[in-house]
């Protein structure tokens, strides 16, 4: 009978230690880091959720302070140690958010494969010699023979003059970050009265997207959210490009399974235009000029990554004309591990006239300006395709990283912070 009691109550334990491990404040208390940064222009604070009950009998002392770094000890009832953080104190950079609809031309080293068809020969057999020898839509061919390709015309050129001297013609092809060398043996088109190996291409891309944050002094932009690519594996190397001013004259709604859009137009007296350095899987950058219209007047500051949690949340966008307007929007999910892909956060669009103007995240508003308490967070990104109202954005931290502006790590310590303050949980 003992050894049975004994079995009992280590079930009703170990039964409670797994209950306790399943609530929301036993869950948060584990994902509490051991070192953290924190912004010195934001209130000293972990997000931390527990019951308005518990939250009072637990509180934040600093235990030791060096230059640009705190010791935090976590208590209970004011005595009993459960915690310790170090916290760094860094400086935010502050930027103005943007919001502006923007036009955005840009031109690539090399021509990007962007479809495939058929060629006819002589005897009606159609035949895809590109795809047979191991090219790809959204490769960049860059040269053709050792010769530079900077438009269609010398792609079909080259290829037509290979095929003419009954050899095959040499591509020199960029993948994912590879340089790849591809022999193709062009093919004669009874069509067209020219030899041919199947390709479409595209030698610049131009769209409508969003500015999300520039510097006035320093004249840097940031935009987009994401690399500008026909499949989202090329595009880093570009050989020119700029944005200008753009006006919304429509919107195309997005529904399940079919994204919307923005209708809009490059304006041609544009008040601001910029210059394109850089494209990447964050968004484009470079340096901006001119009078743009802001719909904050005062810089904001550039949220930490660590600092981004789920909750309300607001994002600036263009819906009609020029006027940049502020719409209410959730953070759902912050996802600091996913820096190579861009995608640190998800959202839903919750403003009920956003939503009944454009059915939720719609393409052309890639780069609206996430703002969260007081700081810029993130950008649009990208939506989900069955739940239009839900989407992601990439971390503004991230983005600013990409420029030359002075990146947060770089930060200094102020003065010891006021009160420190544990999140309450205000549901239920």
């Amino acid at each position: 009978m003992k050894r049975l009691g004994r079995q009992v109550v280590g079930l009703v334990l170990a039964s409670l230690l797994l209950y306790g491990g399943l609530l929301p404040p036993v869950r948060g208390f584990f994902s509490l880091p051991p070192v953290m940064r924190l912004s010195t222009e934001a209130p000293l604070q972990l997000h931390w959720d527990l019951p308005a009950g518990l939250v009072r009998q637990v509180e934040m002392q600093v235990d030791r302070e060096e230059p640009g770094w705190r010791q935090l000890q976590i208590k209970l009832l004011g005595f009993i140690p459960l915690k310790n953080i170090t916290v760094q104190m860094v400086r935010p950079v502050w930027v103005n958010p943007g919001g502006q609809a923007i036009g955005v031309l840009l031109k690539t080293e090399g021509v990007m494969v962007v479809g495939q068809a058929a060629v006819t020969d002589e005897m009606g057999n159609k035949l895809y010699p590109a795809r047979q020898a191991g090219l790809e839509i959204g490769d960049v061919i860059v040269a053709i023979d050792g010769v530079k390709v900077e438009n269609d015309q010398k792609v079909a050129d080259l290829v037509d003059a290979a095929g003419r001297a009954r050899r095959p013609v040499k591509l020199s092809v960029q993948r994912e970050g590879r340089l790849l060398n591809l022999n193709i043996q062009p093919i004669y088109c009874r069509e067209t009265k020219r030899y041919r190996i199947g390709i479409f291409v595209r030698d610049s891309t131009a769209g409508v997207g969003t500015l999300t944050f520039y510097d006035q002094e320093k004249h840097i932009f940031g935009a987009l959210g994401h690399m500008v690519t026909g499949d989202g594996r090329n595009g880093g190397n570009i050989s020119g490009g700029r944005i200008v001013a753009a006006a919304i004259q429509g919107i195309h709604q997005g529904r399940r399974g079919q994204p919307g859009e923005k209708i809009g137009v490059f304006l041609e007296n544009s008040k601001f235009s910029g210059i394109i350095q850089k494209n990447t899987t964050v968004g484009i950058f470079g340096t901006i000029s001119g009078e743009i219209p802001a719909f904050y007047t005062q810089p904001l500051p550039v949220a930490l990554a660590e600092t981004v949690h789920p909750g309300p949340a607001e994002i600036l966008t263009v819906v009609e004309g020029e006027k940049v307007e502020s719409f209410q929007v959730e953070i759902e999910r912050v996802m600091l591990n996913q820096r190579t892909s861009g995608r640190g956060l998800i959202l839903r669009i919750t403003d009920p006239r956003l939503l009944s103007l454009t059915g939720g995240i719609i393409q052309g508003m890639s780069g609206s300006p996430i703002i969260q308490d007081g700081q810029l967070i993130g950008a649009v990104t990208h939506v989900f395709i069955n739940d239009p109202a839900r989407g992601y954005g990439v971390l503004a931290e991230w983005m600013l990283e990409e420029t030359d502006l002075v990146a947060p790590t770089r930060g200094s310590a102020v003065e010891t912070p006021g009160k420190l303050h544990i999140m309450e949980n205000n549901v239920g």
